[in-house]
């Protein structure tokens, strides 16, 4: 069985330059990535960061759609804590009626930023429900399924677009697999966050003791012409886990974001753990097989690429070295 494979930006920011230019870089790099067969090419949503320029992953969407012709294009994800699943179930349909047949959407559970902005986000609203709620919601105004004794079972998500958006539920453990196979949703392992071997088995089991679609896996991937190469750019790579309790830790991208979330939440007693990120790098042949090996291991049926790398002429290369050309069926 082969797999498909498609691409995660962040819309990094490059040392020295602005987010007007890395927001350009995602454009130039969407289209790349369609005139080399990618199959979909998402948004993540981050607020508050300086490395990164995308806090709205639906309006970049939007822009990008209006740029492309074929690849499918969406998020990866809506940080759906923060928001009314009916106003998302909106946004997403209004993109699928402007793009029939080429819009994702991908939730998550993750706040996607510091407490502050977290509780900016939050400002003048209720207290948001449980998360497995908002999933179902949305699901709900979608589909236009909400049970009719539902309180807002009156409400529409208009327009309805003939060809809806594909939805598409990130996480990182059983729950969340089991929660998207019983709504008939994808389920993206995010093994960008946690790429235990084990924890991404027991995540595919749950998912499919209940749905028959194939399950995909987020990974942090990079080819450079050589391995040399491709160390230059993410040897350096460092992530900062915070230890704030027992049991209680956040990775963070700096020693100071680390230090700045403790100090937003009030915590004077943490530790800051400096940790490598799980990278598939080197050349193309390496990282190719490296991704054979999972789809192997695991019976994943795409991949999401997110290259942890700001400059763009190392993006647009390592796009078109793990371009998905027609290759023989994996074994």
């Amino acid at each position: 069985m082969s797999y498909l494979t498609s691409v995660l930006d962040k819309s990094p920011i490059a040392e020295g330059a602005s987010a007007e230019q890395a927001l350009r870089n995602s454009v130039q790099l969407a289209q790349h990535a369609e005139r080399l067969g990618y199959h979909r090419y998402w948004f993540a949503e981050h607020h508050a960061t300086p490395q990164l320029a995308g806090p709205a992953p639906e309006v970049l969407a939007a822009w990008v759609l209006a740029q492309t012709q074929r690849i499918r294009i969406g998020s990866g994800g809506v940080m759906l804590r923060h928001y009314a699943p009916y106003k998302v179930a909106e946004a997403f349909n209004l993109l699928a009626a402007l793009a029939p047949g080429r819009v994702d959407l991908g939730v998550g559970k993750a706040p996607g930023g510091l407490p502050a902005s977290t509780a900016a986000l939050a400002a003048g609203r209720p207290p948001v429900g449980d998360f497995d709620g908002q999933v179902r919601d949305l699901e709900g105004f979608l589909s236009a399924s909400l049970a009719p004794d539902h309180p807002l079972a009156a409400a529409q998500a208009r327009p309805q677009p003939a060809t809806p958006p594909e939805r598409f539920l990130l996480g990182a453990s059983p729950q969340s697999a089991r929660l998207a196979g019983e709504l008939g949703w994808r389920f993206v392992y995010a093994a960008h966050f946690d790429g235990d071997p084990n924890h991404i088995d027991a995540a595919f089991h749950a998912y499919r003791a209940v749905s028959s679609q194939a399950p995909l896996l987020a990974t942090v991937a990079f080819a450079a012409p050589t391995a040399e190469a491709a160390a230059r750019h993410v040897g350096a790579l460092r992530v900062y886990k915070l230890h704030l309790a027992p049991g209680q830790t956040v990775n963070l991208p700096s020693p100071e974001a680390a230090a700045e979330y403790a100090r937003q939440v009030g915590v004077h007693d943490f530790r800051i753990e400096e940790t490598r990120p799980s990278v598939l790098s080197g050349d193309a042949q390496h990282v190719r097989a490296a991704l054979d090996a999972l789809h192997r291991r695991h019976g994943v049926g795409e991949f999401i690429l997110d290259a942890p790398v700001a400059d763009l002429d190392a993006r647009l290369t390592s796009l078109e070295l793990l371009s998905p050309a027609p290759r023989a069926a994996v074994a």
